[in-house]
C-alpha cells in the first residue's frame, strides 16, 4: 500500500510570555491553508498532535496544555498604520477543532518579535540599537497591540535580565500596549455585556454566584474565591486533579457565556473552549508559589486564579491579565473590590507561579466605562526554527 510522503513547512517554535507555540508566515503555508477553513484547521491540529486521546501530544509539537497547544500566523498587515496582521489558533488537545474566537496575550509578545525576525517589518523602522515599535493588528478580535521590542545590532535582543514568574530563565523585556482592549464587536458593543459591574449569575444545578463579566482583553467571568469554596492561593494540582470541581467550573463558564451573549445554547460551549475565561479572585494572602517562591500578602494587591481550556493555568494568560487590570481600575467590580477598591491605574496580582503587574487606563464616557489601553511586560525567545513536517494527506 502506497503512503503519502511528509511535507515540509517553514516554521518557528517560540516562547512568548508564559506560553509557546508554532509560528508561521502566511506566505509559507500550503496554498489551501492560506485561507481560513478545514484545511488550515487540520494542518494545525496535525502540527500540534491533536486530537490526542492520550492527552500527551507525543506525535506533535504541542505540550498537552492550554499554554502549549497554539499556532500563530503572521503576514504583512492589511490595515493602514500597522506592520503585521497576527492570527492566533488555540488547538484543542483531545477534540478535533481549532478555536479562533480570541487572542493569546502571551504570544502577542512573540508576534512582535517574530514579525521582525521574519522580515515582516519595514527595515527602515528597525533601529540599529534601541527599541522597535511593532504595530500589530490582532485579526481574531480586530484590535491593535503595540509591542516595544528591544534591538541590538539591528536584531531582536532576546537575552536579558527581565524575570517573569512562570518562566524559568530571564530574558529581554518587551512592553505590550493593548489599545482599546474592550470588545465592541460580536459581543454587543459593551465592555460589560450585561450592563452591570456585578451580576447574580445563576448556574443551573450548582448555585448562584456574584460575578463580574467583562470583555476587555478577552471575555472573562470573575467570581469570588470564597463563594466557590476556595482561598485564592490554590495551585494547579489543587484543582486540576479534581474532575468534579473542573466540571463545576465549566458549568459556571457556560452560564457566564450564555449571560454574556457569547453563545445561544449550552451545547455551543464545547466549540468555544478558549472564551470566555473563568477566574476567581480574593484579597491578598501569603502563599507559596509553584516554584517554591514565597509570595507575601503585602507584595500584591489581590490574588487571581484563572482556568484555560478547562484546566487551571500555571501562571496567567496575558489577555486575562488585561481583563484583570481593566476590571481592577473600575470601582465596584469584584476584581476592584478584592484589590481594596478605589481606582488604581495598576495592580500587582498573585497567580500560581508568582505575581504580575498590569496597568490600565479606564474612564467613563456617557455613563459607560471604557478602557483606552492596558500595559504589561513580557518576554519572548525563539526556541527552534526550520521546518515542521506533517503527512501530506493530513490536511
Amino acid at each position: 500500500m502506497a503512503h503519502v510522503s511528509q511535507v515540509k513547512i517553514p516554521a518557528t517554535y517560540m516562547r512568548g510570555g508564559t506560553s509557546k507555540g508554532v509560528f508561521f508566515r502566511l506566505q509559507d503555508l500550503p496554498e489551501r491553508c492560506q485561507v481560513p477553513g478545514e484545511a488550515r484547521d487540520k494542518l494545525f491540529m496535525r502540527v500540534i498532535g491533536s486530537p490526542d486521546p492520550y492527552s500527551a501530544h507525543i506525535d506533535g509539537m504541542g505540550g498537552a496544555t492550554s499554554s502549549t497547544s497554539k499556532c500563530v500566523i503572521l503576514s504583512k498587515s492589511s490595515q493602514p498604520e500597522h506592520d503585521v496582521d497576527y492570527l492566533y489558533g488555540q488547538v484543542s488537545i483531545d477534540s478535533a477543532f481549532v478555536d479562533w474566537s480570541g487572542n493569546c496575550g502571551n504570544l502577542s509578545t512573540g508576534a512582535g518579535a517574530f514579525a521582525i525576525h521574519a522580515g515582516l517589518v519595514d527595515p527602515s523602522r528597525i533601529p540599529d540599537n534601541g527599541v522597535c515599535t511593532v504595530r500589530i493588528w490582532q485579526a481574531n478580535i480586530g484590535k491593535t497591540i503595540i509591542a516595544h521590542v528591544p534591538i541590538t545590532n539591528g536584531e531582536v535582543q532576546e537575552t536579558g535580565d527581565f524575570e517573569l514568574d512562570g518562566v524559568t530563565f530571564p530574558a529581554a523585556e518587551i512592553v505590550l500596549e493593548f489599545l482599546d482592549p474592550s470588545d465592541d464587536g460580536e459581543e454587543g458593543g459593551s465592555m460589560f455585556p450585561t450592563g452591570n459591574l456585578v451580576d447574580d449569575l445563576d448556574v443551573p444545578g450548582v448555585g448562584t454566584f456574584k460575578a463580574t463579566m467583562i470583555t476587555a482583553g478577552i471575555p472573562t467571568v470573575f467570581v469570588n474565591a470564597e463563594d466557590i469554596g476556595y482561598q485564592g492561593t490554590e495551585l494547579r494540582e489543587d484543582i486540576n486533579s479534581d474532575s468534579a470541581q473542573l466540571a463545576r467550573f465549566e458549568q459556571i463558564r457556560v452560564a457566564g457565556a450564555l449571560r454574556m451573549g457569547l453563545i445561544k445554547t449550552p451545547e455551543e460551549a464545547a466549540k468555544r473552549q478558549h472564551t470566555p475565561k473563568i477566574a476567581f479572585v480574593s484579597a491578598p494572602k501569603t502563599y507559596k508559589a509553584s516554584s517554591g517562591k514565597q509570595i507575601e500578602a503585602s507584595d500584591v494587591d489581590l490574588l487571581v486564579r484563572a482556568l484555560s481550556m478547562g484546566k487551571l493555568h500555571h501562571a496567567m494568560m496575558g489577555t486575562c491579565a488585561v481583563a484583570i487590570g481593566t476590571a481592577a481600575a473600575i470601582p465596584g467590580t469584584l476584581v476592584n473590590l478584592a484589590a481594596g477598591g478605589g481606582g488604581p491605574e495598576a495592580v500587582r496580582f498573585g497567580h500560581p507561579s508568582g505575581s504580575l503587574r498590569v496597568g490600565a487606563e479606564a474612564k467613563q464616557v456617557d455613563g459607560q466605562w471604557a478602557v483606552t489601553k492596558a500595559i504589561m511586560s513580557r518576554s519572548a525567545r525563539i526556541l527552534m526554527e526550520g521546518n515542521v513536517r506533517v503527512p501530506g494527506d493530513a490536511f
